[in-house]
């Protein structure tokens, strides 16, 4: 008889965990933004959310969430009710970079549940386009000669400093005196006022500037050539496929949220990415929709955490 019971039990929680899943989504969804307003992160979680807000018919608000590289909206999510109405609009600093620089984190990875990638602004090379250097093999070389070069980044741990290390490990060594500043588009401003000889940067970022003929593309730190800057190569065309980061942008939902709700988010994201009026918000400023299952999500960060850990602890990297 407390078989019976026990069974049940157990049949009336599944009975009314699936009748959760089949009548969602009923009210508005949030995606929690742990960047302030204006980034690439923020730029891609809106126009996505958009997107899906139409192919699910509900409202999806964006909230900014700040602070920490994106920590604080990622700990916001990961405290969150895990009822598919709260969602992290992430990148790689919130569940991939950070949590290797430091020991306190106030969540970890595992609460953030990976639902799907939206996009990535694939990371350039860029030098001032009075620079001598006219590509990559020219980097390469003016690198390993003496001074080196002053390579620009957005402090310890950021897409181009992984850029500058990755340089460093895998392009034959070189001298490259990193210089850090706030942000990646301070440090941007320094090479196109020649005060810093390099950095690499998010597309959305550089695409203004090399297309207003300031700044020299060098190479592409993605898999694929961007569509705005064809004629740019990437790193693994050049022959180094380990120099490879982008700054890519992915929905997660709190641990516990249920799998057939996770499952028909990713649905409405690749739906949405593969809509004309998505890619005509995105390409023009260097953003590449990035649409997959929640199986290529989760294999992707697991190569990216096997692959940025090393560099982690060759570089030293700190959170700072």
């Amino acid at each position: 008889m407390k078989t019976i019971k026990v069974l049940m039990i157990a049949f009336a929680i599944c009975a009314s965990h699936f009748a959760f899943a089949d009548t969602w989504p009923n009210r508005p969804i949030r995606f929690i933004v742990g960047f302030g307003p204006g980034g690439a992160n923020d730029l891609v979680a809106r126009a996505v959310a958009e997107g899906v807000s139409k192919q699910l018919g509900q409202p999806i608000i964006v909230e900014n969430k700040p602070g920490a590289g994106s920590v604080v909206g990622g700990d916001y999510v990961a405290k969150s009710a895990p009822d598919g109405y709260t969602f992290y609009a992430g990148a790689a600093g919130g569940v991939v970079t950070i949590p290797m620089l430091r020991s306190n984190m106030p969540y970890k990875p595992e609460d953030l549940v990976p639902v799907g990638m939206m996009a990535v602004s694939p990371s350039i090379i860029v030098v001032n386009n009075d620079s001598p250097i006219q590509n990559f093999k020219d980097l390469i070389k003016t690198a390993q000669g003496k001074p080196g070069l002053t390579f620009a980044t957005a402090g310890s741990g950021s897409t181009p400093h992984f850029v500058a290390e990755m340089l460093k490990l895998y392009a034959g060594g070189g001298n490259y005196e990193i210089i850090p500043y706030k942000s990646g588009s301070e440090g941007v401003f320094s090479v196109v006022s020649k005060q810093v000889d390099v950095t690499s940067e998010a597309s959305v970022v550089v695409l203004p500037q090399i297309e207003g003929g300031k700044l020299r593309p060098i190479a592409s730190t993605w898999n694929k050539r961007i569509t705005r800057l064809p004629n740019v190569p990437t790193t693994k065309e050049l022959g180094y496929p380990n120099i490879f980061i982008g700054h890519w942008s992915g929905v997660f939902a709190p641990k516990g949220t249920p799998t057939d709700i996770i499952q028909k988010m990713n649905g409405a994201i690749q739906a949405a990415l593969d809509t004309n009026a998505l890619k005509a918000r995105l390409i023009p400023q260097g953003i590449e929709p990035a649409p997959g299952s929640q199986a290529d999500f989760i294999k992707f960060l697991t190569e990216e955490r096997k692959r940025l850990l090393p560099i982690v602890k060759s570089a030293n990297m700190k959170d700072e």
